[in-house]
């Protein structure tokens, strides 16, 4: 199969043919990727956010849809045939060893799922089937982007009608945190990022103010504003940018809770008065939303269904595996507004 390969931190990805194992151990899954989406996390990855990388050379991704063709054994959860979604948040079934690809005669590793690759052997607890007649090109959304968004506003912030939300950063996850506001009656629901786009994207899913931080001359006093000068319920930061995570506390209401999803790169800090947290204030950080792929992703579906859930606007951009060092470059500059897609060669036979 054709894999993108990450063989040196913050150099392009290398596309070339990998071996895939020769047999499936308990518990894994092998799979054809059709579709995979890329999670900011994985621009992190690649540029070493959280330091050195002890397992390189190493396969990426970790949203994605493709078709089981076989199952290791004790493998109970998914059979072959089945169209899945791919996801890193551990679900139903067997925690299964992580593969061992080759490459260029030598141990490629991999985690329990890896989606920048043609075809996937895939641990059974990441996996979650899906119903025939779902687009199983919006399915990847499932895997990160819809599941953590809206996870951090149901399990994280606990979000509630009428309370107010401030989400910096809306990105692929950061816009289906403002659907989640939007679905939770929350008011006011601001978005506050530096490119455009993005920002037109998030008032189309349910933003009632918006605001760009590279033109507002002060950001800190436009939210005061529009919340006639009262801290916000909820204020969520995406970015991992110290001085952004302690302006999202300081704006929180005294009884408020602040959310950290994004994490600094290694060796930065974030410098709080903690006083405040001794009377009400909430400050807690997000694993994925704390999400549960196998009761969850069947509930947003039936989000979807009703229209209620819009996922199809979230993809604004389709690439072919050979262009995923084009696709990094496009969402790190702010070129796409919402999430993209890689096309494998599977999904054409859909």
């Amino acid at each position: 199969m054709k894999a993108a390969i990450l063989e040196i931190l913050n150099s392009p990805l290398i596309i070339d043919e990998v071996e895939l194992p020769t047999e499936l151990l308990p518990g894994q899954v092998a799979v054809a990727v059709h579709y995979s989406g890329i999670c900011g996390s994985q621009i992190g990855e690649i540029q070493g956010r959280k330091g050195p990388d002890a397992h390189l050379p190493h396969l990426l991704g970790h949203e994605g849809a493709g078709r089981v063709t076989a199952i290791g054994p004790g493998v109970t959860t998914v059979a072959p045939g089945d169209r899945v979604v791919m996801h890193w948040r551990p679900g139903s079934g067997i925690q299964a060893p992580c593969p061992t690809y080759r490459w260029q005669g030598r141990e490629l590793n991999a985690g329990w799922v890896t989606t920048f690759n043609e075809a996937a052997v895939v641990s059974e607890n990441r996996l979650t089937v899906l119903p025939d007649d779902f687009p199983m090109d919006l399915a990847p959304l499932l895997g990160c982007a819809v599941t953590t968004g809206l996870g951090v506003i149901s399990n994280d912030a606990r979000l509630k009608m009428g309370e107010s939300l401030v989400i910096f950063g809306a990105g692929g996850v950061g816009l289906n945190m403002v659907q989640g506001g939007a679905l939770a009656s929350a008011w006011p629901v601001i978005a506050v990022d530096r490119f455009e786009n993005r920002l037109e994207l998030a008032r189309s899913l349910g933003a009632t103010h918006v605001i760009n931080s590279r033109t507002e001359p002060d950001v800190i006093d436009r939210i005061r504003d529009i919340l006639d000068g009262a801290g916000a319920d909820v204020v969520i930061d995406n970015t991992g940018n110290p001085q952004i995570m302690a302006q999202a506390y300081e704006l929180t209401d005294s009884r408020g809770r602040t959310i950290l999803v994004g994490v600094p790169p290694v060796g930065e800090k974030l410098a709080i008065h903690s006083l405040p947290l001794h009377f009400g204030r909430l400050l807690t950080g997000s694993h994925g939303g704390e999400s549960q792929p196998e009761f969850d992703i069947p509930r947003y579906i039936r989000l979807y269904r009703q229209g209620l859930l819009n996922l199809s606007g979230l993809i604004t951009r389709r690439y072919p595996l050979e262009d995923i060092n084009l696709a990094l470059e496009h969402m790190a500059n702010g070129q796409l507004a919402g999430r993209c897609l890689i096309e494998m060669p599977a999904a054409r036979g859909e």
